[in-house]
């Protein structure tokens, strides 16, 4: 009866995944099998997440671009300063469509505050239904040309029912983006300046290089 209790109690132990100790035996008790196949699927669905989720590393910040010296000249003949860049970008279909007569700044894409809080107060006082607040600022065209533009904010609300928010130059962009060969991909520059205080604005196009600079068109 102690043998035959042995073996049921041996088999018993190993129906539940475990291995026995028999005297004499170096081998000590050890997990189940079905357990460590479960541990390594557990680390290697933890790796998995890991690899998803961490946010990729930021991209090396772009090399710095200069204004050409015509643009600079054209400003300081004006007797302009304060030189910034607002915003690089590629136009878009609707940037350069008769049909929209506007070109978009999107705020998310703006690399440095261009406006006074008094000048942005003032552009987010209009409604976005029929009147918008809107400032008239000169503006240096690509072919050194100056005029007069408009400059709005809009919130464009998307099919999602989400919205953007966005400041774009309207009225006259049409005769700008038709004297100036704008074209959809083509890459721009829309820079800030101030005369006496007053808001300018200056559009250049930019062509890339192969070492990451721009050249002026």
């Amino acid at each position: 009866m102690d043998v035959v209790d042995g073996e049921m109690k041996i088999e018993k132990e190993y129906d539940q995944g475990f291995r026995v100790e028999h005297e004499g035996d170096d081998h000590q008790g050890r997990l189940p099998e079905s357990s460590k196949i479960k541990k390594k699927k557990q680390k290697m669905a933890t790796r998995c997440d890991q690899r998803y989720t961490t946010p990729p590393p930021p991209p090396p910040p772009p090399p710095p671009l200069d204004l050409p010296i015509k643009f600079k000249k054209r400003i300081r003949a004006f007797g302009g300063s304060d030189i910034a860049l607002v915003i690089q970008k590629c136009l878009f279909k609707t940037d350069v469509s008769s049909g929209h007569n506007r070109v978009s700044i999107p705020l998310n894409q703006i690399r440095q505050t261009f406006l006074t809080p008094q000048e942005t107060e003032f552009l987010n006082s209009g409604n976005n239904e029929k009147k918008c607040s809107e400032m008239e600022v000169m503006l240096i065209e690509p072919s050194l040309r100056r005029d007069t533009i408009s400059l709005r904010k809009w919130e464009m609300k998307k099919a999602s029912g989400s919205a953007t928010l966005m400041y774009v130059l309207v009225g006259k962009w049409n005769s700008v983006a038709w004297r100036n060969a704008l074209r959809e991909d083509e890459t721009v520059q829309l820079l800030s300046f101030r005369i006496n205080s007053k808001l300018c604005l200056a559009l250049v196009k930019r062509r890339a290089k192969s070492n990451g600079y721009f050249i002026e068109f």
